[in-house]
């Protein structure tokens, strides 16, 4: 099998390594101050949620015998 070789097609891959824009992007907007309080906020508020979740949550994931005794029917009373 014969291979060929087509340099003059690709070439342009082989330069593209090499390619070097001169246009350079625009500088980046700086945050004023109320949108870093405003994304702080955001933040906060996310994680207090979080964190309520699981201060809410874990007493309902623990496992014991201490609401089955606590819970008697009056027709277990026997009174």
């Amino acid at each position: 099998m014969l291979r060929r070789r087509e340099a003059v097609p690709f070439a342009f891959v082989a330069e593209s390594d090499r390619f070097r824009s001169n246009v350079t992007p625009p500088p980046r907007e700086r945050l004023t101050p109320s949108q870093v309080l405003g994304r702080t906020l955001i933040g906060l508020t996310v994680v207090a949620g979080l964190v309520g979740s699981l201060v809410f949550g874990m007493p309902s994931l623990q496992t014991g015998s201490t609401g089955a005794q606590q819970q008697q029917s009056e027709a277990s009373d026997g009174r």
